[in-house]
């Protein structure tokens, strides 16, 4: 038998992933163009790492911005919308343009210095460090 992680907390982001979907698309309904986009996130860990693939199609490199604070990776960046001079008469026009911001608690802390982040074809791939029990800052205090 195999046992499986009761992630109560699942359920729920599941269900506030999909509203945040339908409230994204409600710009294109009215309007037919997205004011921004969410790209789509996977996080996951072995013993000594932690694994953030985000898949941002069409966003340059220097467009990009990454942040470590407290714990909580931020990601923001830009997709521009690059206008060509000849006048085009769409039949269809969903494509996604405009800024983006979304920000993660790590499930574990991770070791600040030891970050390493490839962005290649639309794929940001980012490997954090897990703390050791010996790294972390850890500090007996004496009781008098």
């Amino acid at each position: 038998m195999t046992l499986v992680r009761f992630e109560p907390m699942k359920e729920l982001e599941t269900l506030t992933d999909q509203i945040q979907k339908y409230f994204e698309d409600l710009p294109l309904m009215f309007t037919g163009r997205h004011e921004g986009f969410t790209p789509r996130i996977d996080i996951s860990e072995d013993d000594k790492h932690i694994y953030v693939e985000a898949e941002i199609p069409g966003v340059k490199k220097e467009d990009l911005k990454l942040t470590l604070e407290d714990n909580i990776l931020t990601i923001e960046g830009e997709k521009k919308f690059e206008e060509e001079k000849k006048e085009k008469n769409f039949f269809r026009n969903e494509r996604i343009f405009g800024t983006f911001k979304r920000a993660f608690t790590l499930p574990v802390e991770v070791n600040p210095d030891k970050i390493n982040a490839k962005f290649d074809n639309g794929l940001l791939k980012i490997t954090f460090d897990k703390l050791t029990e010996e790294h972390k800052n850890e500090r007996i205090i004496n009781v008098k």
